[in-house]
């Protein structure tokens, strides 16, 4: 099982976010975790590319719309994530 972890970049956030950063990163976390998971279970050969976008848009679903609004991660770090599913599968 691959174990990503989200940390919002303090310099970026407002300050509600700020207030708010440790639930929110819990929260996108849990929502990236889950993805990663059911990605992983349901790899079929696709490419580190196809999994990248199949991970945000199943974390993204996953999220109250107010924060998938806002939810734009790194896409390298989900393409390393999506490299590691790729990894365990072989």
């Amino acid at each position: 099982m691959v174990d990503p972890q989200v940390n919002l970049d303090p310099r970026t956030l407002t300050p509600v976010e700020e207030k708010l950063r440790g639930p929110l990163e819990d929260q996108l976390t849990s929502a990236l975790q889950a993805a990663a998971d059911k990605t992983e279970h349901e790899y079929a050969g696709q490419s580190a590319g196809e999994l990248t976008t199949m991970l945000l848009e199943r974390t993204k679903a996953a999220l109250h719309p107010d924060i998938a609004a806002g939810f734009s991660p790194d896409p390298a770090e989900l393409h390393r994530v999506a490299e590691a599913i790729i990894a365990r599968a072989s």
